[in-house]
């Protein structure tokens, strides 16, 4: 007789028991993290500390627009007084009898809209060269890369180091007789654009964003048959927006201001800029129709900020460029 042995019993999955209502894994709502500060959370529920600290924010704040708000103010101010208010109340901000027809008699009398014409030929010549210049240049040097270009670019660094009054003389020569060509540049446009272009910070900048541009990007282009023009022109010039700008905003406050090159080159009044004409016609004119010269030749470049400062911003923001 043969015995029977009895069934394995299979084993039932015991399920796993639920998590107490009051685990520890309950997921927590994500808190807003404030900004980094010098105050802790502690001293911001301090009303005291809360109240102070605003104050101080509002009162610094105002003593920064008063700073620079008021030299322009000031310069509103004298540009609409009369000669007799300017000398007897000097630092008063309001002026008696406002003269607002300064601003006109300023134009015609002085002649502003001829200077103004050449001021802004002169810039936009300015731009163009330095722009044209430090773009292909950086290009060379950053995309390129020839093999003398170590030495090319230290000689750009040796630059920033000699001071430009320095070089006056050998430059002033070089525009009268012009190497190769044997002509004159001097009392023409050209005197001042072509120097403009060697502004080797200009240079330095551009070469140091085209430096952090994908190298990637020029490969695969060169795989589909771009040569460096269509790399340079298709590529590199629409990623390099913001530190155009830059370049754009450095070159056209320098060329807008300057004033010691421009008097050197540019003796035939009919061809002098703003900056030049202003002191020579200030011998002999009304100091109120001075001030309105002033008022008329500072519009501009105010202006040109407000239209571009967000590409300006972020364009210094990029590039690391301070003050």
């Amino acid at each position: 007789m043969t015995a029977t042995a009895p069934p394995t019993p299979i084993p039932t999955p015991v399920a796993d028991p639920a998590p107490p209502a009051s685990s520890s894994r309950r997921t927590a709502t994500p808190r807003p993290e404030r900004a980094r500060s010098i105050l802790s959370t502690f001293d911001w529920k301090r009303r005291s500390t809360r109240i102070g600290w605003r104050s101080m924010h509002t009162v610094l704040l105002v003593a920064l627009v008063a700073l620079g708000a008021v030299p322009l103010l000031w310069m509103v101010r004298a540009a609409i007084s009369t000669t007799t208010d300017l000398v007897n109340r000097p630092l008063s901000l309001i002026p008696d009898p406002a003269r607002w027809s300064n601003i006109v008699d300023a134009w015609n009398l002085l002649g502003i809209g001829q200077y103004l014409a050449n001021t802004v030929g002169l810039v936009a010549g300015s731009w163009a060269v330095q722009l044209i210049v430090a773009t292909t240049a950086g290009f060379a040097l950053a995309i390129i890369r020839p093999f003398y270009g170590r030495i090319v670019y230290g000689g750009f660094l040796v630059t920033l180091f000699v001071p430009g009054t320095v070089t006056l003389i050998a430059l002033y020569l070089t525009i009268l007789d012009l190497p190769g060509l044997g002509i004159s540049l001097a009392d023409s446009w050209w005197a001042v654009w072509l120097p403009a272009g060697a502004h080797a910070f200009n240079i330095l900048l551009v070469r140091q964003f085209f430096d952090e541009i994908p190298r990637e990007l020029f490969e695969a282009a060169q795989i589909d048959g771009a040569g460096w023009f269509t790399i340079f022109w298709r590529i590199v010039l629409p990623l390099s927006k913001p530190i155009l700008a830059v370049v754009s905003l450095l070159s056209i406050m320098t060329a807008w201001k300057d004033f010691l090159w421009p008097l050197i080159v540019l003796s035939d009044p009919a061809t002098q800029p703003l900056a030049v004409a202003l002191p020579r016609l200030a011998q002999n004119t009304d100091p109120a129709f001075l001030i309105a010269g002033l008022l008329i030749a500072t519009i501009p470049p105010i202006l040109i900020f407000l239209a571009f400062q967000r590409q300006i911003v972020s364009g210094i923001g990029f590039s690391g460029l301070k003050g």
